[in-house]
C-alpha cells in the first residue's frame, strides 16, 4: 500500500466552524484509489491519500481481503465520517467488470462495518461537480484537484486523484443530498 499523510485532524489547517471529514474510493481490483479531506465551508484540506495494491498472482479471495483489511485500517486511522464512492462505468470487458464490481463491493463493506454513510457518484457527476462539464476530461480533473487540495503535483496513480475527486465531489453535494434526506424524512 502506497500512501502520502499530508495532515492529521490535529494539526489541520482547518480550524473553525464544523469539519467534514470525507474518504473517497476509486473501485479496483489490482488499485484501489482513497483520499481523505477535511471540508469546511466551501474549503477543502487534504489529510491522506493512497492507492491499495493487490498482485496479480494472488488469490481472488485474498486480493479481496487485502483491500478490505488496508481500507478498514485506513478508515480506522483517519476517522472520516461519510464516504463518497464513485460508480462503476464499463462497457467492453466483462471479466475485469466483476472483478472491479467485487472489489468496489468489499470497499462499500468496510465503509458499512466502519459505520459510514456511503454515497456513490458517477462519473459525470465527479466531473461535473469538479469541472463543471459532466464530459470533462481526465487531465481536466486531474487538475482541479491538484487546483482545489493546493497540492504541488497531481496525485499518483490516478485512481488516488480520482478518489480525491470523488471526496471533493461529495463535499460538494453533502448540502444538496442533507437537504433531501431532511425533505424525505430521512434527516439524523
Amino acid at each position: 500500500m502506497r500512501s502520502e499523510q499530508v495532515s492529521t485532524r490535529e494539526n489541520s489547517s482547518v480550524k473553525k466552524g464544523k469539519v467534514m471529514r470525507i474518504l473517497g474510493i476509486d473501485p479496483g481490483y489490482a488499485i484501489l484509489g482513497y483520499g481523505i479531506v477535511d471540508m469546511q465551508g466551501n474549503r477543502f484540506t487534504p489529510c491522506a491519500y493512497g492507492a491499495i495494491t493487490t498482485k496479480a498472482g494472488m488469490a481472488p479471495p485474498d486480493r479481496l481481503k487485502c483491500i478490505y483489511n488496508e481500507l478498514t485500517e485506513v478508515i480506522a486511522k483517519y476517522e472520516p465520517e461519510v464516504a463518497g464512492v464513485e460508480e462503476l462505468f464499463f462497457n467492453t470487458n466483462v471479466t475485469t467488470a466483476i472483478m472491479v464490481g467485487q472489489a468496489r463491493g468489499v470497499a462499500l463493506l468496510a465503509c458499512a462495518n466502519s459505520s459510514l454513510d456511503i454515497f456513490e457518484y458517477t462519473p459525470l457527476q465527479i466531473k461535473q461537480a469538479l469541472v463543471g462539464y459532466g464530459r470533462a476530461e481526465k487531465k481536466q480533473v486531474q487538475a482541479m484537484v491538484k487546483t482545489i487540495l493546493n497540492l504541488k503535483e497531481v496525485p499518483k496513480p490516478d485512481d488516488v486523484a480520482d478518489a480525491l475527486a470523488a471526496a471533493i465531489c461529495h463535499g460538494h453535494s453533502a448540502p444538496s443530498n442533507a437537504r433531501l434526506a431532511k425533505i424525505l424524512g430521512r434527516a439524523k
